[in-house]
């Protein structure tokens, strides 16, 4: 049900929007003009941090797993060039801070902030201020620490007040710093669900407008003055057998049941106004007249009522504007995937099958994972990729400056499918990226990111970077 155009799709948008806000975080830079005291307080500064990277290696929690190991902090720290350099350093001479870690290992263990950071972890809430409070109330006072920092040369304590500013500054950048993708990934996947929630809404109305206009008939009916036709309704909406064929089905009706999904529920006004549109058609008004049971013909009234009457129904797209700001992107694709499950009611081949699962190879295939693939490889790489465009750029001697910000995502996101997805043919991926240029850039911005892709192509074939 979301297939990989939608995916795409949702991948650019988001990416956009974190591209655009991205601050990444980084370590403190080296002092200018540096003196005695600024060297040993940037070392010392550098040093500190590897230490609580090593201990956060160290520190066991549950099921023997070492939490600390992946928590922001720790990870973004790791990612600097100066760790890096310091690991292999300290390969090959003393880490001066080792005479410590056991101490430190066990205190932070014992520690609440530990047992409050296991505890929020497993409730998926971040925690980030837990390195700058383990820095200041564990490594900072604990006294082999400060035994081994008035060891140091260039010992000062004005040395060692620099140092503390230098880490509450980096505490500071860290907290502001808009890197996290884990967060972005999770509005991906709910972007995701949304899109099925939408897929699973649109499917529910026939069935809660069928029930709807029985229950009207019903109490018709039981007028104290019923008329001739309040008697005897016209009855081929209720006998219309989509609704139950829906309703029947186990994907669709664990769907409703888990998430408690009902338009009568949620707003009986809205179904009340979709009601009597339907009843006003011109849709209804020829199908009401037909005596045929035909399956087909059932179906196809669905169909035209559900393009013509309820997706061009302004109560209707305000209130899924309003419920969700998803859904404006998702309504063209969603609303295709529903006529597909009502064409396959019309086989008995098909119709058990007819609601369509989230992902067609299931929720652990290949395109359940893509879209998060995809945000990975354009995040990690986008430094790359914003090179190989800009030598294309220079080459066919276009002005940067004019790209839009849009088209470099599309076109990073479209750099980052060729690249490393070789199964995927790429007329696929370049006509893909086209489409959605048109739609989220300017006028001219498919044009343009078709030249921009065939010219990148064609290089990164000649640099051996694609070989498809």
């Amino acid at each position: 049900m979301i297939n990989r155009v939608l995916i795409r799709m949702k991948t650019v948008q988001l990416l956009y929007s974190y591209l655009l806000v991205e601050k990444p975080f980084s370590l403190e830079s080296q002092p200018s003009a540096p003196t005695k005291e600024k060297r040993f307080a940037y070392s010392l500064y550098l040093d500190l941090i590897y230490l609580m990277d090593r201990l956060a290696q160290q520190v066991k929690g549950k099921n023997k797993s070492f939490p600390l190991a992946d928590s922001r902090f720790v990870l973004r720290t790791e990612a600097d060039d100066r760790m890096k350099s310091l690991r292999i350093k300290y390969a090959g001479e003393p880490f001066p801070f080792s005479p410590a870690e056991d101490n430190l290992r066990d205190a932070i263990k014992e520690s609440l902030l530990f047992r409050e950071y296991e505890k929020n972890r497993e409730s998926n809430i971040p925690s980030d201020s837990f390195w700058e409070n383990v820095f200041k109330s564990i490594i900072l006072p604990d006294p082999k620490v400060n035994e081994i920092i008035r060891s140091l040369p260039g010992y000062s304590l004005s040395g060692v007040d620099r140092m503390k500013g230098l880490m509450d500054a980096t505490f500071k950048n860290f907290y502001s710093s808009k890197d996290n993708i884990d967060d972005a990934l999770k509005t991906l996947a709910m972007s995701m669900q949304k899109a099925r929630d939408l897929y699973m809404r649109l499917l529910a109305l026939p069935v809660e407008l069928t029930a709807l206009r029985l229950k009207q008939l019903e109490q018709n009916r039981r007028k104290l003055l019923a008329t001739t036709e309040d008697l005897n309704p016209n009855m081929r909406l209720v006998n219309n057998p989509v609704a139950e064929l829906i309703e029947k089905n186990p994907e669709f009706s664990q769907y409703v049941e888990k998430n408690h999904l009902s338009w009568q529920t949620e707003d009986p006004e809205l179904l009340d106004i979709l009601l009597k549109a339907v009843l006003d058609s011109e849709i209804y008004a020829k199908y009401s007249r037909e005596k045929s049971d035909d399956i087909n013909e059932a179906c196809e009234f669905w169909k035209d009522i559900i393009v013509d009457v309820i997706l061009t129904n302004r109560e209707f797209l305000e209130y899924l504007e309003n419920k969700s700001v998803f859904w404006n992107d998702d309504l063209e694709i969603m609303a295709s995937f529903v006529l597909k499950t009502l064409k396959r009611l019309e086989s008995e081949e098909t119709a058990e099958s007819a609601v369509m699962p989230m992902y067609k190879d299931g929720d652990n295939g290949k395109d359940a994972h893509f879209g998060a693939e995809l945000f990975n490889y354009v995040v990690k790489n986008k430094e790359v990729y914003r090179k190989y465009i800009n030598e294309v750029l220079i080459s066919e001697k276009w002005e940067a400056d004019r790209l839009a910000f849009m088209d470099v995502v599309i076109t990073m996101t479209a750099l980052a499918e060729i690249i490393n997805y070789p199964e995927i043919p790429l007329n696929v991926t370049i006509n893909e990226y086209i489409e959605i240029a048109k739609s989220y850039s300017s006028a001219k911005s498919g044009q343009f990111v078709h030249g921009l892709l065939a010219s990148l192509v064609a290089k990164l074939k000649e640099d051996g970077v694609v070989r498809k």
